[in-house]
């Protein structure tokens, strides 16, 4: 298979490429770098030992989108593009709803004029809200805290609605929690431009010495030590489940699939694992809780392993280990 990747350039997008590379597909990156980085793209080929194709452009250039289709006989898409961070959408919405909304639009609408109907689409565990239960499973009621959830879900209803009105598409909504670490080889990674938005690149660079002490966003929720609760996955074991996707799309369908481990760990959990990983300290300072933010969020995953044949299967010391190697070997990223 061709598979078109949408930001492909980006953390997640990065290593998921990767993986479509040593599984034998061949990849067509779609990137304007606006959260990505070309030297990723130079290090993936390394790492696969074969080459990937890249075209620069924005999804929101329908015509671009087109193009890049035909040329190169895309018969599935990967859609990573999007702007991610939940502070930023409360301060930007409309700059969220436009690269997010609008951009997936014109991407399914070019997608429909070249006759290319299997996506997966990167979704977020954002879209089920302020939890009602936990572990958050398929059939929670979906709701939205902030702009960047509520793109999300957006995205989740057209992608529904173009399938009730077109059967013949193959859809798989991919829906994260909270993907850290990095490749073993610590040859890619997170690389985020200017201040990170989460967390564990965060602390990686306070433990490296770039910043100076890590602000911890609200310590008074209901949760054993007061921070925030999340179900992080290492992104590895997240770009293996978009191979699974992919293959399990040999049939029409548009199926929601949680991707997560399970399992909830606090804010201060993961700095101390990051403190063993690393040996070195990682200061903090407590904050006000940030806008749009839950208590606590975590997967059931068992959909996943069901539909999929997919289970996460690195944890918490995997993900503050393979980061650090990262961290270490790229103190400024891929600068």
């Amino acid at each position: 298979m061709t598979i078109l990747v949408t930001g492909g350039a980006g953390y997640i997008g990065s290593h998921t490429c990767l993986e479509l590379l040593q599984a034998g597909h061949q990849v067509l990156v779609f990137d304007n770098f606006s959260n990505g980085h070309p030297e990723a793209l130079k290090r993936i080929e390394q790492l696969a030992g074969r080459r990937l194709t890249l075209v620069r452009g924005d999804i929101r250039d329908q015509d671009a989108v087109e193009a890049a289709l035909r040329q190169h006989g895309c018969t599935a898409v990967v859609h990573f593009a999007g702007l991610k961070a939940v502070g930023e959408s409360v301060e930007q919405p409309l700059r969220y709803y436009d690269n997010n909304v609008v951009g997936t639009q014109r991407l399914l609408a070019a997608m429909h004029n070249c006759g290319v109907n299997t996506i997966v689409f990167s979704s977020s565990a954002t879209v089920y809200g302020d939890p009602q239960r936990l572990p958050l499973a398929e059939d929670h009621p979906l709701s939205a805290t902030n702009p960047y959830g509520r793109s999300k879900l957006f995205i989740e209803d057209m992608l529904r609605d173009l399938y009730r009105a077109n059967p013949d598409w193959r859809i798989a909504i991919l829906r994260y929690f909270n993907p850290v670490g990095a490749h073993a080889s610590g040859r890619i990674g997170e690389n985020p431009l200017g201040t990170p938005n989460n967390l564990m690149p965060f602390v990686a660079q306070v433990a490296i010495g770039r910043r100076d002490f890590l602000n911890v966003w609200g310590g008074d929720y209901a949760t054993a030590d007061g921070t925030g609760v999340r179900d992080y996955i290492h992104v590895v074991d997240l770009a293996l489940g978009h191979l699974k996707a992919l293959q399990r799309l040999d049939v029409p369908q548009c199926t929601e699939i949680n991707l997560g481990t399970g399992n909830g760990y606090s804010v201060l959990e993961v700095v101390k694992a990051f403190e063993v990983a690393s040996g070195r300290a990682v200061p903090y300072r407590v904050s006000p809780r940030r806008a749009g933010d839950v208590a606590a969020c975590y997967a059931d995953p068992s959909y996943a392993e069901r539909f999929l044949g997919w289970k996460a299967q690195r944890g918490l010391a995997d993900m503050c280990r393979d980061h650090w190697n990262w961290q270490e070997q790229n103190p400024e990223g891929y600068v």
